[in-house]
C-alpha cells in the first residue's frame, strides 16, 4: 500500500506534467524558423560586437584572456540591449496555443499548464544567454589563454583612451577590483536577470492580449535606452559639476543600467550594488509570473483551427 497522500500524488503528477509541457516546447525548436533566426542573430551580434576587441589584439600582437571579449562586449548597455532584443523573436508566440493544447488542458490543470510554459521560458532564456557566452568565447580564436588574470590587451584598453576611441568599455575600476572569471559570472547573471525580466514581460502581456507582448518588450527596452546620463542631464538642465547626479539617477532608474556591470557600486559610490540588481530582476520576474498565473485563471481559450 502506498504511503503517499492524495495531495502528494497530485503534486508529483503536476510536476511531471510541467516537465512534459516544457519538453514538448523544446521539441519544436528544430522546426521553428523564429528560434533558428533568434540564435543566428545572437551569434551575428556576438561576432560584430566582439570583433573590435579581437581585431585590436591581433593588430597589436597581444594576447587576450579567453573571457575578455565577452566582458568588454557585454559590459556595455547597448550590447546587452541589442542581444536581448532577440528574445522578442524567441518568445513572440508564448504562451503556446497550438493544436495539442486542448489535450493538455483536459489532462491537467491550468496551473500545471502555466507552470510548464514558465519553466520553458526560464530554461530557454538561460540557454540563450549561455549560447551568447559560448559564442563569444568561441570567436576569440587561438590568441587567448584561460588564466584568471587580465591580459596586456585589457591593460592597454583600460589605462589609455584607446578603449574609448574604438568604443570598447574597458573600465579601470573593473581591472583593479575584480578578476575575469568573477567578472564574467556577474555579467552573465545580470544579463540573465535582465533577459528573464524582459521574457516574463512579453509572456504576461501576450496573455493580456495577443501580440501585445512584442510592444511591451519594445517599450521596456526603449525605456532603458532613453534613461542615459546624457539624456537626464539634458532633461533636468544639470550643470557640468552635477553630472554625477545624472549618472546616479540613470544607474538606479534604468533597468538596462542595472544589467550593466560597470554601472554598479564597487564600494566608493552610491550606484546599485550587485545584489540589489539581482534582487530587482528576481523580484520583478517573480511578480510578473504570479500575475500570469492570476491571469490564466480567467483566460478564455479559443481553438478554431490555426486561429487564437
Amino acid at each position: 500500500m502506498s504511503d503517499k497522500t492524495p495531495k502528494t500524488r497530485r503534486a508529483g503528477a503536476c510536476l511531471r506534467q510541467t516537465v512534459l509541457m516544457a519538453r514538448t516546447l523544446f521539441g519544436r525548436w528544430d522546426r521553428s524558423p523564429q528560434v533558428w533566426m533568434a540564435f543566428s542573430l545572437g551569434f551575428v551580434a556576438c561576432f560584430l560586437l566582439s570583433d573590435k576587441v579581437t581585431a585590436f589584439a591581433q593588430a597589436h600582437g597581444t594576447a587576450l584572456q579567453v573571457l575578455e571579449p565577452f566582458i568588454w562586449t557585454f559590459g556595455d548597455a547597448n550590447s546587452v540591449l541589442l542581444v536581448s532584443l532577440c528574445l522578442l523573436l524567441l518568445f513572440a508566440d508564448l504562451p503556446d496555443l497550438d493544436n495539442e493544447v486542448p489535450l493538455f488542458l483536459v489532462r491537467t490543470s491550468r496551473r500545471c499548464w502555466m507552470a510548464g510554459q514558465i519553466l520553458y521560458l526560464v530554461l530557454a532564456t538561460l540557454l540563450f544567454v549561455l549560447f551568447i557566452l559560448v559564442s563569444t568565447v568561441a570567436l576569440v580564436g587561438t590568441q587567448s589563454y584561460p588564466g584568471d588574470l587580465w591580459s596586456e590587451t585589457a591593460a592597454i584598453l583600460g589605462y589609455s583612451n584607446i578603449g574609448q576611441e574604438i568604443a570598447v568599455p574597458a573600465f579601470v575600476k573593473v581591472l583593479e577590483l575584480t578578476f575575469p572569471y568573477r567578472c564574467t559570472a556577474h555579467i552573465f547573471g545580470l544579463m540573465l536577470g535582465y533577459s528573464l525580466t524582459l521574457a516574463a514581460l512579453i509572456f504576461l502581456f501576450n496573455l493580456l492580449r495577443s501580440r501585445l507582448g512584442m510592444l511591451a518588450g519594445a517599450v521596456f527596452s526603449g525605456f532603458g535606452m532613453l534613461l542615459t546620463p546624457q539624456v537626464l542631464t539634458d532633461w533636468f538642465h544639470l550643470p557640468e559639476e552635477r553630472s554625477s547626479w545624472a549618472v546616479l539617477l540613470s544607474g538606479w532608474l534604468s533597468p538596462l543600467n542595472h544589467a550593466t556591470y560597470s554601472m554598479h557600486s564597487f564600494g566608493y559610490d552610491r550606484l546599485p550594488r550587485m545584489w540589489q540588481s539581482y534582487a530587482l530582476f528576481g523580484g520583478v520576474s517573480l511578480a510578473l509570473f504570479l500575475l500570469a498565473f492570476w491571469r490564466v485563471r480567467r483566460y478564455a481559450f479559443h481553438f478554431t483551427g490555426t486561429e487564437r
